[in-house]
């Protein structure tokens, strides 16, 4: 994980987030605004009206008793519609990630972000990256899943719903998070992995290679679905052998319909509008395929 400001955030950004984007208020279940610990002091990010959609908080019941907090943004109407969980970045569920969810029910989806990380903390409004990343190191491979479960148990209940057209998209830490549940759920009919950690760093150590499994490069032949991953070639976290190892696992393992598309020059975060890693260009072109692939697997 890169942010932008290697030092953390200075005081205009402070100033920034309260006046300008918000970030200083608490609204619902959720943290209003941007995530304090990246946004950028220049940050003008994509902003998503409401109108003609349904945008609410929720919860459901987990698998473990927790009642998980959601965001949904759906288009307003019976349906149903086809439904595309979101998976945020470390910083959970912002208002970046609501803005996708927008995006998204503007294009005919049911958009669900369910906070998997609000057991422990919301991770939002915080600037302690150390805090944050307890926080995320919390949320384990079976409680996110029970949490994906959860949430595909919740849509196929409402009648706006249509349970049997699933997708999943996931930034970051939620890239990652896709491949997993992409390998994990029959009922997930594609998944798009926005710059996901695909293999431990050459330089790991066992506790956190063991931390971090079950590693997408090691789940291609368990994938249920066709995967398409957005990689930036410029990523330090996820170097370009990670992503050639992980095509390699997928032509063996004959995952002919998974994709990975690697942007030139592309930092980590090249979708995130309110960071300065964001590339408006390679953002676009990667939400256009998105859609096409959503439109491909969910809507025919």
């Amino acid at each position: 994980m890169t942010l932008i400001r290697p030092e953390g955030p200075q005081a205009e950004d402070m100033i920034l987030n309260r006046r300008t984007l918000g970030a200083g208020a608490v609204g619902g279940l959720f943290f209003a605004g941007y995530a304090p610990a990246a946004l950028a002091a220049q940050a003008a990010p994509v902003s998503t009206d409401s109108t003609g959609l349904v945008a609410e908080d929720v919860t459901y019941p987990a698998p473990d008793g927790f009642d998980l907090p959601a965001y949904v943004a759906r288009p307003a109407g019976d349906g149903p519609f086809p439904v595309v969980i979101v998976v945020s970045e470390i910083f959970g569920v912002h208002e970046y990630i609501r803005d996708i969810c927008r995006r998204l029910a503007k294009a005919g989806y049911v958009a669900v972000a369910p906070a998997f990380f609000n057991r422990v903390e919301d991770p939002a409004p915080l600037t302690d990256m150390t805090r944050i990343m307890q926080i995320v190191s919390a949320a384990g491979y079976e409680q996110v899943m029970g949490d994906v479960s959860a949430t595909l148990d919740w849509v196929s209940q409402q009648l706006w719903a249509d349970g049997d057209k699933v997708g999943i998209t996931g930034w970051c830490w939620g890239g990652k998070v896709t491949w997993q549940a992409c390998a994990r759920f029959a009922v997930i009919d594609g998944g798009v992995a926005w710059y996901g950690r695909l293999a431990p760093a050459a330089n790991a150590t066992p506790e956190q290679i063991s931390s971090g499994q079950p590693w997408p490069v090691d789940l291609a032949d368990d994938l249920k679905s066709p995967v398409l991953g957005l990689y930036g070639e410029t990523d330090t976290g996820i170097p370009l052998p990670s992503v050639e190892a992980m095509r390699r696992a997928l032509a063996r393992a004959g995952q002919t319909s998974s994709e990975i598309v690697v942007y030139p020059d592309a930092p980590h975060g090249f979708h995130a509008d309110y960071r300065d890693s964001y590339r408006a260009a390679d953002a676009a072109d990667g939400w256009a395929k998105l859609l096409a692939f959503f439109e491909a697997r969910l809507k025919r």
